[in-house]
């Protein structure tokens, strides 16, 4: 199983900015999406961005424009970069991938525990 460990989270000023890392580890055969979602309280999980393996980046609407995304497919690391934080954009944010591993070759989708992300007024 690959494990996936987020960092970088923490309390920032509105307008300020964090930068997330993910790193996946493991018996890693191939890694085709890694994604960062997001859950705030009360709220369902949401897709804040995520990168295909061929180079394909999504971005939410409310993540276009401030947050950015980048991969190291050798290192399997990935990074969001968030800048002009709001208040609305505090939640758990988890780096999810879905992976392959030598010990069965089946494709899975798994995320980290998550950072915790919060935006003060």
């Amino acid at each position: 199983q690959v494990q996936l460990v987020e960092s970088g989270g923490g309390l920032v000023q509105a307008g300020g900015s964090l930068r997330l890392s993910c790193a996946a580890s493991g018996s890693i055969f191939n890694i085709n999406a890694m994604d960062w979602y997001r859950r705030a309280p009360g709220k369902q999980r949401e897709l804040v961005a995520g990168n295909t393996v061929s180079g394909t980046t999504t971005y939410a609407e409310f993540a276009k424009g401030r947050f950015t995304i980048s991969r190291d497919t050798v290192k399997n690391t990935l990074d969001l970069q968030m800048n002009s934080l709001r208040p609305e954009d505090t939640a758990v944010y988890y780096c999810c991938s879905e992976s392959t591993t030598y010990t069965d070759f089946v494709p899975k989708y798994s995320c980290g525990q998550g950072t915790q992300v919060t935006v003060s007024t």
